[in-house]
């Protein structure tokens, strides 16, 4: 759907059309109960098993139940009847939780360290006595139990897992916590339930024989397995959007708001996150039917065609470019925070690379600032002792006694190396473009306020004390992390500059302003661009190899590193006035 208002036009939920699997596409549960019934009669067997493994967030009990209308089976068990009680579970992953209220370890369990070994011994031989008959075995893990003669994988985006854990619908992985925080759910999720079920994902996806697209319980929707390997296997050869979505910010606006069409009933959007395909989503056309699939499926099946070897040999099959929006006009100033150096968030969280990241100005109120880096002179002990009396109740932090904070126009691009304190000002609507472990950020002063859920938020003194880069003063930032532009090269109607990122980095990115098409190229490695001015563009390939890929305003596109060649057009209505895109990609 595409919104228009006035000037502006935003695609709220971009498609990918896929070809060559007519008839690889069922939508209700009746006609995906006649599928399966069909394939089950077709093997020919007395007895046939089917495991339909579920990702954390679907039901099986519900999804059970859906089936038990559909399907005639003659008996069904759920893996989490093989699981440890919870209170050995809440033992398990305590280590990787930890009592940090955010952050915790990322695990390195797998799906079979929540199975009790008896149990899943005794289960599994009760699975093996049944001679005859259809055996239906689901849940997550449910694939590790026995020999699926027909393995269904019942899918969900992380995205509608976090919804559904908001609306006291879902529980974390072998616990029943349905009315917890849902804060501690996403926390628990984001260590340990996900890391072990894409695990076993990744393991199985060339044995799927459906796939099932469960967002909606009361539509599902499934594929064959082919069909939506095929579709993966098309979008990394291809430019692409993944699904964006919104969410309210303490700190919230209402730019996004009035430029893309979003709720008006909503008091603000904060957040955008139109590039993050660990969380969002994809829409797949297969004829008239459209199906809803993780975006990270096609980082899983097609990591080197999507992100280039050089990149996967660093990262493995993880995207390590991000972008969102951070929307601000008519709200307030973010939380003054700083990102975890190298070193301490491998030590103290597991994680492989940090957060560096930049802020870019899609737009500024005369009055938008930035704050970024410290003053000169300061005292860091000071600065510590105001922080924490701030946070005990003291007398407020005052920001601009110990941060330099720069004024911040359109078009401005702020960098922002791990280890530098740091905060977006009211005002202003940025495009952020980082590295991608997004949930690391040491938050050393919130404005006195509170959450949207009427609590404070927590604060990380203690984590962010151990990484400020006290050296990084005022004449240090002006020098290296704002506006860095360089010249890199001209032609027909375009011109191209590099903005960043800081050498401490490893994201490059290069600004193109255009009035003609302007010719790129993936040099095998994955290309993350944003249309940050003008109306729309096309973008297309030089060999016809896929089909023109229309862009708006402000929406984010991935090209994979198997495209190669590809060229950006202007179109709209007003192709007379300059363009400009934001291209990042791993040096």
């Amino acid at each position: 759907m595409t919104i228009t208002l006035g000037r502006s036009r935003y695609n709220l939920t971009p498609t990918i059309r896929v070809s060559g699997f007519d008839g690889h596409c069922w939508s209700g549960w009746q006609a995906i109960g006649a599928q399966i019934q069909k394939t089950v009669q077709s093997l020919r067997k007395d007895k046939v098993v089917v495991t339909v493994e579920c990702y954390p967030g679907v039901d099986p009990g519900r999804l059970l139940y859906a089936m038990q209308q559909i399907i005639s089976f003659d008996a069904a068990c759920q893996s989490d009847d093989a699981f440890l009680d919870q209170a050995a579970i809440t033992a398990l992953i305590q280590p990787d939780l930890t009592n940090d209220p955010v952050f915790g370890r990322i695990t390195q369990l797998n799906v079979d360290s929540f199975f009790d070994p008896d149990k899943k011994q005794r289960l599994s031989n009760q699975i093996t006595a049944i001679n005859s008959g259809l055996i239906v075995v689901i849940g997550t893990g449910a694939s590790v139990l026995c020999h699926a003669d027909l393995l269904i994988y019942a899918d969900l985006p992380r995205w509608e897992a976090q919804l559904r854990f908001r609306r006291n619908e879902s529980s974390n992985l072998g616990v029943s916590n349905e009315q917890a925080d849902a804060s501690l759910q996403y926390k628990q999720a984001f260590f340990v339930d996900w890391r072990v079920a894409d695990q076993l994902k990744t393991q199985l996806m060339g044995r799927w024989d459906y796939w099932l697209d469960t967002v909606d319980p009361h539509c599902a929707k499934m594929t064959s397995g082919a069909a939506i390997r095929g579709a993966l296997q098309q979008t990394a050869r291809r430019p692409f959007s993944v699904v964006p979505y919104f969410d309210p910010a303490p700190w919230g606006g209402d730019w996004m708001k009035e430029r893309f069409g979003l709720d008006p009933s909503q008091n603000n959007y904060g957040w955008s996150f139109n590039c993050v395909p660990e969380e969002n989503s994809l829409i797949f056309e297969f004829g008239a039917t459209q199906v809803e699939s993780p975006a990270i499926n096609v980082v899983f099946y097609q990591s080197v065609e999507l992100l280039g070897s050089n990149v996967y040999e660093k990262f493995g099959a993880e995207f390590p470019i991000r972008f969102d929006f951070l929307d601000t006009m008519n709200g307030g100033n973010l939380s003054f925070q700083v990102h975890p150096i190298q070193d301490y968030i491998h030590e103290q969280f597991g994680m492989t690379y940090t957060q560096d990241e930049s802020y870019y100005l899609l737009d500024a109120a005369e009055d938008a600032c930035v704050y970024l880096g410290l003053k000169e002179k300061i005292n860091a002990d000071e600065m510590m002792t105001a922080l924490r009396a701030a946070q005990n109740g003291g007398a407020p932090f005052d920001a601009d006694q110990f941060a330099e904070r720069w004024p911040a126009k359109k078009h401005d691009h702020f960098l922002i190396p791990a280890g530098t304190v740091h905060c977006s000002g009211r005002n202003s609507m940025v495009l952020e473009i980082s590295a991608t472990p997004y949930l690391f950020t040491f938050k050393l002063w919130d404005w006195g306020r509170l959450g949207l859920n009427g609590s404070p938020r927590p604060i990380h003194i203690h984590h962010g004390e151990n990484v400020i880069q006290w050296e990084r003063t005022a004449n240090w930032i002006r020098r290296e992390l704002i506006n860095r532009v360089e010249p890199i090269t001209v032609g027909d109607g375009w011109r191209e500059e590099r903005t960043g990122l800081h050498e401490l980095e490893f994201i490059e990115t290069r600004r193109h302003w255009f009035t003609k098409t302007v010719s790129h190229n993936t040099q095998n490695t994955v290309n993350v661009l944003c249309l940050v001015q003008g109306e729309q563009i096309v973008v297309e390939s030089p060999e016809e190899t896929f089909e023109p890929f229309v862009v708006n305003y402000g929406e984010a596109f991935i090209v994979p590193a198997s495209v190669g060649d590809y060229c950006i057009r202007p179109t709209g209505r007003d192709i007379t006035k300059e363009y400009a895109t934001m291209k990042a990609f791993v040096r």
